[in-house]
């Protein structure tokens, strides 16, 4: 379960960590699967030929398991809320990223879109959009299957980013943006996601983050799976005083409320 301050640190930060959200156990098993995928000896380096490998989607029990802890499962309750989650029965696809010194081209600063618009390309997600509701994404998620240290290509996250994105986001309403930029929120402080196997990082869908190259001498193994909601994100008037999104007799959701401290927060800067 996670503490009124790991709450706030989503809130006001955009992410909290998850240490054991699933056993080291299973993400062993899993990643046994994703390396039988890479068509790579996990045992002979010299078969690791790419920078990077996405391997497919699973839904065997192992990856349904990770993904539906209780630890996991409370987690989701808490910043989303109950009964506005959709549970996950596959990993995502695995971003594997072996120790080669090779720029992959996939290293910039982005947010992940979550829905086609009426010209994207349903098979190229750099074409979607993403909106103030964040239609169709309730959570960005980070799975660890490898342990990662700061040499392993851990995700960079900016922190904070989120508020600027929604503050962005919010005079495009419904339709979104696809593609945007991101430097805006160049000045908010970096950290990396970085943890044993088993971790799993819990992010708002606003959250800037990049791929960096892998420094280290093993592969990383991480998921990106995005948890979907049920319904959309409720935007309160900018004018309403702060939630208290601990109390279980009302009804704010903590990610509903970064985005609604975002846009008062626009406001104050208006002024």
């Amino acid at each position: 379960m996670l503490t009124n301050e790991q709450i706030e640190q989503f809130i006001t930060n955009g992410y909290v960590r998850v240490e054991q959200a699933f056993s080291r156990e299973l993400a062993d098993r899993c990643r046994k699967i994703f390396w039988a995928d890479t068509g790579c000896d996990p045992d002979d380096c010299l078969t690791w030929k790419k920078p990077v490998i996405r391997t497919p989607d699973h839904s065997e029990p192992p990856f349904v398991q990770a993904a539906n802890t209780r630890k996991l499962r409370t987690a989701f309750d808490q910043l989303v809320g109950q009964g506005r989650w959709q549970p996950r029965f596959s990993s995502g696809y695995c971003i594997v990223r072996f120790p080669i010194n090779e720029d992959p081209g996939d290293t910039g600063w982005h947010i992940d879109s979550s829905f086609p618009g009426e010209d994207s390309d349903p098979n190229d997600y750099s074409t979607w959009r993403i909106n103030i509701h964040s239609r169709d994404r309730a959570l960005l998620m980070l799975f660890l299957f490898s342990d990662v240290g700061e040499q392993d290509a851990p995700t960079r996250i900016r922190v904070g980013s989120h508020l600027v994105v929604a503050q962005i986001l919010e005079p495009a309403g419904e339709e979104g943006l696809t593609d945007f930029d991101v430097s805006a929120t160049a000045n908010c402080p970096e950290v990396i996601a970085t943890g044993a196997a088993g971790t799993v990082y819990l992010c708002h869908p606003f959250l800037v983050h990049a791929a960096q190259i892998n420094r280290g001498s093993q592969p990383r193994f991480m998921t990106q799976p995005p948890l979907y909601p049920v319904g959309a994100f409720e935007v309160a008037d900018k004018e309403t005083s702060p939630i208290k999104y601990i109390d279980k007799e009302t009804s704010s959701i903590p990610i509903e409320e970064a985005v609604c401290r975002a846009l008062r927060k626009s406001d104050v800067g208006a002024a």
